[in-house]
């Protein structure tokens, strides 16, 4: 094949699967800087890239359960112990990296005990993490009965608040893990395994895949992504908030959806994922920019939601 006829196919390919919801990004872009001119400026722009991050990174491990049919509402509450692991860490006079660690381990334990009621009591992923956002939400405030927690290591408030290479650290962790997921999903068995497990868990099964073990482990990626996000915002709030991650769970789906992700299982791809996030940020800081009220903003993603939801039935009926 002439190189230059598959490059263009490529090119081809990537527009028909991204160009729809590249340009619904461009056209909110355009939108809001029309009603606010301010939407466009430098600073605003680094402001909704830092504010994407939090929201992008719990898209990414939700992307991952997603993929299997199942569905993971406990991430908010993740973000929030997440954060108030990593306060009472230094609370108790511990460093930056033991403390980054316990961190990551309280999400990634969360999420196996997500992953193993769902695949090994066979509940419902939707009713687990339904009771689980519930009891990870009351965690949080234990330690300080409802109070938030301030964190003074400069080390961990830097991850929010600081740059490197004229770009923020924040956003450089969200494009290695974006590559990360990327390469994990694209170019590795585990990645074949769950698009096929989501796809069609029988075959699967015959093919020798180990589901349970899959399940239990994307349930604990979605954890750990989750507290990475936690760790994100605490860093950038100067403190550990009880009601930090608060409808985050409605983000991060409505951004895997946004991007291609079918709640039936076995189709997405983390760039739609990101691009969804991207979306949902501009959305977010357009409607805060216009002093949108709080309510009126659910009822916006709310809708957004079903809109994602309703294309994901047309293009599953479209392939069937």
């Amino acid at each position: 094949m002439n190189p230059n006829t598959a490059s263009n196919a490529m090119l081809l390919k990537i527009f028909k699967q991204y160009g729809g919801i590249f340009l619904s990004l461009i056209i909110l872009c355009v939108i809001f800087s029309v009603m606010n001119p301010r939407f466009m400026s430098v600073a605003n722009f680094m402001n909704v890239l830092q504010q994407v991050a939090v929201i992008a990174i719990a898209a990414f491990g939700m992307t991952w359960v997603i993929l299997l049919g199942e569905i993971d509402l406990s991430i908010g509450s993740i973000i929030a112990v997440a954060g108030m692991v990593g306060a009472q860490c230094f609370a108790f006079g511990m460093g930056f990296a033991p403390a980054l660690v316990l961190t990551l381990l309280a999400g990634a334990f969360m999420g196996l005990i997500n992953g193993v009621l769902t695949a090994k009591l066979l509940l419902p992923s939707f009713i687990v993490t339904v009771a689980t956002m519930g009891i990870y939400r009351g965690l949080v405030s234990l330690p300080t009965n409802g109070a938030p927690a301030m964190i003074m290591d400069e080390t961990w408030t830097a991850i929010g608040t600081e740059s490197f290479l004229g770009l923020p650290i924040i956003i450089w962790i969200v494009v290695l893990l974006f590559i990360a997921n990327q390469i994990l999903l694209g170019k590795t068995t585990f990645g074949r395994r769950a698009y096929l497990t989501g796809g069609n868990r029988e075959a699967a099964l015959y093919s020798g895949i180990k589901v349970d073990r899959l399940k239990i482990t994307i349930f604990m990626i979605s954890g750990l992504m989750a507290a990475v996000s936690g760790v994100l915002l605490s860093s950038r709030l100067y403190s550990a908030q009880t009601n930090a991650g608060m409808s985050y769970e409605l983000d991060a789906i409505a951004a895997a959806v946004l991007g291609g992700t079918s709640l039936a299982g076995g189709v997405g791809t983390m760039v739609g994922t990101l691009i969804g996030a991207l979306i949902i940020g501009v959305m977010n800081n357009g409607m805060n920019m216009l002093s949108v009220p709080y309510f009126y903003q659910l009822i916006v993603k709310g809708l957004v939601i079903l809109v994602a939801v309703w294309l994901d039935v047309r293009a599953k009926r479209a392939r069937q």
